[in-house]
């Protein structure tokens, strides 16, 4: 059974930027002259909204479901881990001259160290491609450590991974599309190369430290083209055992369980694609094939029930498609 997902509403989206929002201000006002002259005052004002703020926003992802207990330490965990951070000397100093305050925040941190170390080695010990960013989410904040999990992986596929053979686990089949998109990408480096030189020689002429930052930026911006650039070849579509998985190199990686699909189309109109509850997956290029769900499927929010995607031979993969979904 396929659970239909919508987007979150906007008062839910502001309900989780609100906290957020408090806590830059806190941040803000605990490095003021004034919160210098009450370093006391300024430290538990801090910590209270630093927590407060933890809490809604762990309230708000849910809102109609009570936080666990863990939940609730790891929140606090990381308003305390926050407040010892970003306090200036003067603050946090007078904070940990309370000593059952900085007992309680030295607790509340370990207890937090414990439960995550434990949980962690329970995730370590599962199967699975993702197990060290669920075992690192643990201990620190899920969408840091999917960040920087991505970030990693682009780093390493634009560094380090020249040549292999693509990413296709054993019991699927790959279909490729990095033919066409190749070519056009290499295109776009080339110019962007180009660009880059000639601004940062006009940029020396005016200031050498804005042509260094120009360097700098522009080169990792051409670290992630390479890295997309590759990703095209080694993550074909797959053909899975349980379901269709669409990638489009870095950018789209979505699963469609067969159970999911309703129809594979091989002709149809612009109408299709430039509908809003279609995905097109087909970069700089005009999608071949589309698939049809019976409904939205929970990891998108906006609700799609057709995916748009080119493949360089489509016909290998109508043929195994339509097979594999007969023999269900």
């Amino acid at each position: 059974m396929t659970v239909l997902h919508y987007a979150p509403s906007r008062s839910a989206l502001v309900a989780r930027f609100l906290p957020f929002a408090a806590l830059l201000l806190a941040g803000w006002a605990v490095r003021t002259p004034l919160a210098a002259a009450h370093p006391l005052v300024a430290g538990l004002l801090f910590l209270w909204i630093a927590s407060d703020s933890r809490l809604l926003s762990l309230i708000a992802r849910a809102p109609r479901r009570r936080p666990e207990p863990r939940q609730i330490v790891s929140a606090l965990a990381v308003a305390v881990f926050a407040v010892s951070i970003v306090s200036p000397p003067v603050v946090r100093t007078a904070l940990l001259s309370l000593p059952a305050l900085a007992v309680a925040m030295a607790i509340v941190v370990l207890v937090h160290l414990a439960w995550g170390l434990h949980a962690a080695g329970r995730r370590l010990g599962t199967a699975g491609e993702g197990r060290w960013v669920a075992a690192l989410s643990e201990l620190l904040p899920a969408p840091l450590v999917r960040l920087a999990a991505a970030e990693l992986r682009w780093l390493h596929i634009g560094l380090f991974r020249w040549g292999g053979a693509p990413d296709v686990p054993a019991g699927c089949q790959g279909f490729a599309y990095h033919k066409h998109l190749t070519p056009m990408a290499v295109t776009l480096l080339a110019l962007q190369a180009i660009e880059v030189a000639v601004h940062h020689l006009l940029l020396a002429h005016w200031s050498a430290f804005a042509a260094y930052l120009l360097f700098v930026v522009s080169d990792a911006g051409m670290v992630y083209m390479i890295a997309l650039i590759k990703s095209f070849r080694l993550r074909p579509v797959l053909l899975t055992p349980e379901g269709v998985r669409v990638r489009a190199g870095l950018l789209i990686d979505h699963f469609v369980p067969y159970d999911a699909i309703t129809g594979l189309e091989t002709s149809f109109d612009s109408a299709l694609v430039k509908d809003r509850v279609t995905l097109n997956a087909g970069l700089l290029a005009w999608p071949n094939l589309v698939l049809r769900l019976n409904a939205p499927l929970p990891a998108w929010r906006r609700p799609r029930t057709a995916i748009a995607f080119r493949l360089d031979d489509p016909e290998p993969f109508v043929h195994a498609l339509r097979w594999r979904l007969g023999t269900r």
